[in-house]
């Protein structure tokens, strides 16, 4: 087959593979995880069930696949986040407070707790905080040996201090408590 055409087919594949992820979400989201069939995620992305079933064979496989496109785009905006800085310190407060935001982002999406452990238990899960914690850790090892931030704890101990404490944000009400969360963490990071 002519190379347009496989391009074609593939972006085609990508586009339905992508309405079929966004359809399920907003339907867990109005009706919960347990009220969700394949044909009403058929129905509401447009296109036959079996069709869904080339694609998918079951919701949760659904929703485990758009769990993965939302933690690989959340590790790529980290990751921006932290070239857009060219200071060591800049760039160390920059993923924390994207990543604070994130979390915070997430739970205004109103996700129940359901949901949110089966989305947890995917190994890609593990993959990822295994790579967060790799950014972060690279980033405050940076820090440390410019001065930044204190040296006598290692930059393993102090991504897993950070991960942990702005996982409150989840429950913060507001940009400015998460601002604050923040700042109260990094403070953390400061030799006294």
């Amino acid at each position: 087959m002519p190379k347009l055409w496989n391009e074609t087919i593939e972006a085609h594949r990508r586009t339905v593979h992508d309405a079929i992820l966004d359809a399920t979400v907003e339907l867990v989201r109005e009706r919960g995880l347990l009220a969700v069939t394949m044909s009403q995620i058929a129905e509401k992305t447009g296109i036959g069930r079996a069709t869904l079933y080339k694609y998918f064979p079951d919701v949760e496989a659904i929703l485990l696949a758009w769990h993965g496109r939302m933690v690989a785009a959340h590790l790529e905006h980290l990751a921006q986040a932290a070239q857009g800085e060219s200071k060591v310190g800049r760039r160390l407060e920059t993923m924390l407070e994207t990543y604070a935001l994130m979390h915070q982002r997430m739970a205004r999406h109103g996700f129940a707790p359901d949901l949110v452990a089966l989305l947890h238990r995917s190994e890609d899960v593990g993959q990822a905080q295994q790579q967060l914690h790799a950014m972060l850790r690279d980033a405050l090892a940076d820090a440390a040996r410019a001065g930044q931030i204190r040296a006598d704890v290692p930059a393993d101990e102090l991504a897993m201090f950070c991960l942990h404490a702005l996982q409150a944000a989840t429950t913060l009400p507001s940009e400015d408590a998460v601002q604050r969360l923040v700042a109260l963490t990094l403070a953390g990071l400061r030799e006294s």
